[in-house]
């Protein structure tokens, strides 16, 4: 048996490594701070975060996506108050795709948010 080790894997045309079609990593993910001033603790094709407006960030990526065929998983931290609510990710974009947080009826800052994207970059 070998074994291979590797700093970074990439395939000969810069995108993601597959196996029999399937991709093996996320294209993007990032942890952040949704609540005042919002900021990235750590990310991966994630290139910044717009703070659209209580609770909707837009989440914009370094190296845009193949198409708008992605699937995103997000979660975030449950304040007190939560009684009704739950993430959305919509508007998807090659370049970009918007995040919604709800409690209550109501758009929700929280101070944690991680969210994974799979699918091909362009």
């Amino acid at each position: 048996m070998s074994t291979v080790k590797a700093n970074d894997l990439m395939k000969v045309d810069g995108g993601i490594p597959t196996v029999k079609g399937q991709q093996l990593i996320p294209t993007a993910w990032v942890n952040f701070n949704g609540m005042n001033t919002v900021a990235i603790r750590g990310s991966e094709n994630v290139s910044s975060i717009t703070d659209s407006a209580t609770g909707i960030y837009l989440i914009n990526f370094a190296t845009q996506m193949a198409n708008t065929n992605y699937a995103v998983t997000a979660t975030s931290q449950r304040a007190v108050t939560w009684a009704n609510g739950g993430i959305d990710a919509n508007n998807y974009q090659t370049t970009n795709f918007r995040l919604e947080n709800v409690e209550n009826s109501n758009g929700a800052d929280t101070n944690l948010f991680g969210v994974q994207v799979m699918g091909g970059q362009a």
